[in-house]
């Protein structure tokens, strides 16, 4: 993990977490309530000014960013005061508008950040463009006797929705299983009409190496990307991991003519030498060769648009819209498989650690472009603001979320609850909230040491 890396992750969150403090100091200079401070980053100060009433000050660590509605005694504690233009006085619509601005701050720039990346680079959807050859969906087609036209959309995939093709991916490699059948319900961008196709996975099982790869050869290191790396790979212990680069096996070439003669004379428990590369440096390990179930690929090619005109200005403007969507939807199905046993618990949940680590999967990679690498981090960027916006509405004391439930409380009760119960409130929630927090930091470990 390098500086950059790190440099960057920080910057990255200090940025998203500044912009949603904004949006609380924003809104409520709007609604006319008494801001004290705000303040960019935390920490010592390193600058210092005052303008319309309100110190700003810029602190020297981009770990995060507040805005003050109090103001303090020489002693430090909090002056009580009357004044109807505190926050705390103001009427409880305006509190809970201050309360929702940070999170809608989130959810507008992950949004902005999903269209600009859109714009420039084109937007995905779940319109198909062509099928694979040999895949499930191209025998699904000549089986059923069904003619997909280029433009026909995936609109749910065994009756999940998939409003993009993000969702469409989800179901079809995580929603369901490889080896079970999956019906995808179609539209026809011809006539509008819905239909159904389904997809039969033709199963194989034969030792092999344990991974899937990119079928043409890399002119870098004349090998194989692989994209995808079977947990039965070297009896539960792979050896690659999805990006590394395939070059030989016994010393025998990928590119090699014969490289398949020497696949098929192997057996269940043979022990094969890996050649790979992995972020520009070159290994080679022992991985025995294991009894692998495969099936053939689902086989949908989908259509990505240029952004050419206003029509597809507005395509990739409406794609970024249904994102937040889909970044939840699939977090919570990802939460509910770690419930089911089909996902480890500690994949469940990140802290800043594993988000730099994750950086630095793209930052220190020799093998990956800039260009790509930028585009990349600043995505990023956008999922991790809409996760943001997430959890800052979860019920948790120091979370806008338990604001949002206090004042919608004292809507209901016509009063504030007692100090009592809001302290009992907030000691029990300041107690998950440090859990939380232990175990993110725990699960970034394990992932980490599990790598």
């Amino acid at each position: 993990m390098s500086v950059w890396s790190i440099i960057i992750a920080i910057i990255m969150l200090g940025v998203l977490v500044t912009i949603h403090e904004l949006g609380h100091f924003w809104v409520a200079r709007l609604l006319k309530i008494k801001v004290y401070e705000v303040s960019i980053f935390i920490g010592p100060k390193l600058l210092e000014w005052r303008w319309h009433n309100v110190d700003y000050t810029v602190r020297g660590l981009p770990f995060g960013a507040y805005v003050r509605f109090t103001d303090f005694d020489e002693n430090g504690d909090v002056v009580v005061d009357d004044d109807p233009l505190l926050l705390i006085n103001s009427p409880r619509w305006k509190r809970l508008i201050v309360a929702l601005a940070g999170p809608f701050m989130n959810l507008l720039l992950g949004i902005t950040i999903f269209a600009a990346l859109f714009v420039a680079t084109g937007y995905p959807t779940n319109q198909l463009s062509g099928v694979k050859y040999g895949s499930q969906l191209e025998q699904a087609i000549i089986e059923q006797d069904i003619t997909i036209e280029d433009g026909d959309m995936i609109v749910a995939v065994n009756g999940n929705r998939t409003p993009s093709a993000m969702d469409v991916q989800y179901e079809l490699e995580t929603g369901a299983r490889p080896v079970d059948p999956c019906v995808l319900t179609m539209r026809s961008y011809a006539t509008g009409d819905e239909y159904e196709i389904t997809l039969n996975p033709t199963i194989e099982r034969r030792p092999l190496i344990g991974i899937t790869h990119v079928p043409e050869v890399d002119t870098r290191y004349n090998g194989w990307r692989v994209e995808y790396v079977y947990e039965s790979q070297n009896n539960g212990n792979p050896v690659l991991k999805v990006g590394d680069y395939l070059v030989a096996v016994d010393g025998i070439s990928v590119a090699d003519e014969n490289f398949e003669d020497l696949m098929a004379s192997m057996s269940e428990g043979d022990t094969m030498t890996l050649t790979y590369y992995r972020n520009g440096v070159e290994y080679s390990e022992e991985c025995v060769r294991t009894m692998t179930t495969i099936t053939n690929e689902r086989g949908a090619i989908f259509c990505v648009y240029e952004v050419e005109d206003f029509e597809t200005f507005m395509g990739a403007v409406k794609t970024a819209c249904t994102m937040p969507y889909t970044i939840i939807n699939l977090s919570i199905k990802s939460i509910g498989d770690v419930f089911e046993g089909e996902e480890e618990v500690y994949n469940m949940v990140g802290g800043p650690i594993g988000m730099t680590a994750v950086v630095s999967d793209y930052v220190d990679n020799v093998d990956i472009d800039w260009a790509e690498k930028i585009h990349d981090v600043v995505q990023m960027a956008a999922i991790i603001s809409i996760g943001l916006m997430f959890t800052n509405l979860l019920p948790i004391p120091g979370l806008d979320g338990n604001q949002l439930i206090l004042i919608i409380v004292e809507m209901v009760m016509g009063h504030a609850l007692s100090k009592k119960s809001e302290s009992v409130i907030n000691s029990v929630g300041m107690v998950l909230l440090i859990c939380l927090a232990l175990f993110a930091f725990a699960s970034d470990i394990i992932r980490i040491i599990l790598e």
